[in-house]
């Protein structure tokens, strides 16, 4: 018989690919992560790796996809057998952006903690392709993304179409603005865009061309709030969603609206059939009710 915790510790070995750091990762000592191995190798009656250098034999490698399985099928379970007893203890994992969570699940979440004191939350803070990754692992309960796309086998259920909105000077008049071919580096208007790590910037990538600027350079960020501040320093145009500025009362620079730019699709994603326990149901309900108030 195999046990699970063997399983475990192979699997993270596979793929850290180095006994001390699956040691750390597992909060284990190494000699424990070698003992493990070793068991195992003697259950199975066969070889599993190659120390020096590291490497998975063909019996390891089959063994690893089933554990992966094997272990995967294990957590949805847990996930399962939480949300049917209503998961009133324990951790609720959910994933989502910097952005999102701060302007749009802040309330919510304070609604969350004062009907379930005994539920905590984690908060993976993370872009929307990985927090579908991390669904999708069973890393997480509940992602809040954009721009999900459709995939299997996950369900995205859409909260609210985010628009788009140009911060900073001049914008209009760039739009409008004829440029030489052969105008210097300086003088071409800067768009404040976020880097290429995020889904969004793939949507905004193929929207570009709808604004009809003549010629632009990129100045690329980590987050909504450097694109907000840059814009308002005068480093050039920020395209930000709308609910970005939600908050922000003293803004110096014009907000021009995009109505020519497609509007983006926010909601959460949750794997499919997966049972959602009371809880996470009146969560989305609150971040529901949140985005109409919002909308009001």
């Amino acid at each position: 018989m195999l046990d699970i915790n063997w399983l475990k510790t192979f699997v993270t070995l596979a793929e850290l690919k180095h006994f001390g750091k699956t040691a750390s990762a597992l909060h284990m000592t190494q000699p424990n992560v070698s003992l493990h191995i070793k068991q195992l190798e003697k259950s199975t009656r066969i070889k599993l790796i190659e120390r020096n250098p590291f490497r998975l034999t063909q019996a390891g490698f089959r063994l690893l996809e089933s554990s992966q399985k094997t272990l995967m099928e294990l957590k949805t379970c847990q996930a399962d057998l939480n949300a049917i007893n209503d998961l009133s203890q324990g951790t609720l994992t959910i994933a989502t952006s910097d952005i999102i969570s701060r302007l749009l699940l802040i309330e919510p979440f304070q609604l969350f903690k004062a009907e379930f004191p005994n539920i905590d939350f984690s908060l993976v803070n993370t872009t929307s392709a990985q927090a579908s990754r991390l669904v999708k692992n069973a890393e997480a309960d509940l992602g809040f993304v954009i721009a999900q796309k459709a995939s299997q086998p996950l369900h995205f259920m859409e909260l609210q179409q985010i628009k788009w909105c140009a911060l900073g000077e001049d914008f209009e008049t760039w739009q409008n603005k004829p440029l030489a071919p052969d105008a210097p580096l300086a003088e071409l208007p800067t768009l404040i865009l976020l880097g290429h790590d995020t889904r969004t910037r793939d949507l905004i990538d193929l929207a570009l061309p709808l604004l009809n600027l003549p010629r632009y350079r990129i100045m690329e960020v980590g987050s909504v709030d450097a694109q907000i501040d840059w814009a308002e320093a005068g480093f050039g145009i920020a395209i930000v969603p709308e609910f970005s500025l939600y908050n922000k009362q003293h803004l110096n620079a014009k907000v021009t609206a995009l109505p020519q730019f497609p509007s983006t699709s926010f909601g959460y994603i949750v794997r499919q059939n997966q049972i959602l326990s009371k809880a996470i149901k009146q969560l989305l309900h609150w971040v529901n009710e949140g985005i109409i108030d919002s909308q009001k």
